[in-house]
């Protein structure tokens, strides 16, 4: 599928309209309807058929933007609550219970703490488009779509491409399926949600479409600086403000293929201009260890997990700015 992950380092009421605006668009581009997104599901609540009523409610979510003051100002259920499931408040849309289809839109607003979050906590945006929806409609669709999407949020990072996306973790005795999708270093097989606690300076990997906002930006020392260090021909960098841009490498997302040596030069280019920001591969352990580690639904063994990370680097991993 198609996936597009946008990360906020702000707090709701800083961010909504952007959202608003964000939902508006993939919304227009997919339309209502039992083949693409029929359903809502309230702040991981059971979920709702989307009907007029439920539009009201999503607008008031959007649109509410009250300064909330963690804790104090939540009641001692609703405290527990926000706690317990991580963030603010969140939407989720999909094609109903059961429907599988691929298009999905999802939000969730970081809890806003007093004292005021740490930096690298995120607001998290995430949509996906089935692969047929790409060879219907065509990358510039797609690419237009990211892009509108993008346009009025309040991004640190983001990125638009080709992800694997499994409703069930593997089975440790899948290797075949496992081994297959190792193959293809251009499809991100780590799902954007779970690691947002870190993000807020940091870069998801390397994609096809790779947006980048303050203050990532500025580190990186402003887009004449990026472009500058950007060589390959398949890679455009557009300006959409003076704080942020968006770098394309080539017209459509590429999955490449190591069995044939298709290993995209391009996006290793960018992996190494990036690799001072980009997310550590190991991420705090939860609390009860699952054997082997679980970093993607793949289930990939440690080693399968390091060679993936850093398979744009020349099998080095990346180190912190």
């Amino acid at each position: 599928m198609v996936r597009f992950a946008f990360y906020m380092p702000h707090d709701h009421a800083d961010i909504s309209l952007g959202v608003g605006h964000a939902l508006d668009s993939y919304m227009r581009a997919v339309g209502q309807g039992p083949r693409t997104l029929n359903h809502v599901h309230f702040s991981h609540d059971e979920g709702a058929p989307l009907t007029e009523e439920s539009w009201e409610h999503i607008h008031l979510i959007l649109h509410s933007t009250r300064r909330w003051s963690f804790p104090e100002d939540y009641s001692p259920e609703k405290r527990g609550q926000i706690e317990k499931r991580g963030f603010e408040r969140g939407l989720l849309f999909t094609g109903g219970p059961g429907n599988q289809n691929g298009y999905q839109f999802e939000y969730q607003a970081r809890i806003p703490w007093r004292p005021a979050p740490e930096k690298t906590m995120a607001s998290l945006l995430t949509a996906t488009l089935p692969i047929e929806y790409l060879e219907e409609h065509g990358p510039t669709r797609v690419r237009q779509l990211a892009f509108d999407m993008a346009s009025r949020l309040l991004f640190a990072s983001g990125h638009a491409g080709q992800a694997l996306h499994l409703y069930r973790a593997l089975r440790l005795t899948d290797d075949a399926f496992r081994a297959e999708a190792l193959r293809y270093p251009g499809l991100d097989l780590r799902a954007a949600w779970l690691h947002e606690k870190w993000m807020g300076h940091r870069v998801d990997g390397v994609h096809w479409l790779n947006f980048l906002g303050p203050p990532l930006l500025t580190q990186l020392g402003g887009a004449a600086a990026l472009r500058s260090r950007l060589h390959s021909a398949e890679t455009t960098l557009v300006e959409l403000d003076a704080e942020r841009v968006v770098v394309s490498l080539g017209e459509q997302p590429d999955a490449g293929d190591s069995t044939t040596g298709k290993t995209l030069p391009t996006y290793r280019e960018l992996a190494q201009v990036l690799e001072p920001w980009l997310e550590p591969l190991f991420l705090p352990r939860a609390s009860v260890s699952v054997e082997p580690p679980r970093y993607t639904k793949l289930r990939l063994t440690e080693e399968e997990a390091r060679h993936w990370w850093s398979r744009f680097l020349g099998g080095r991993e990346a180190s912190g700015p």
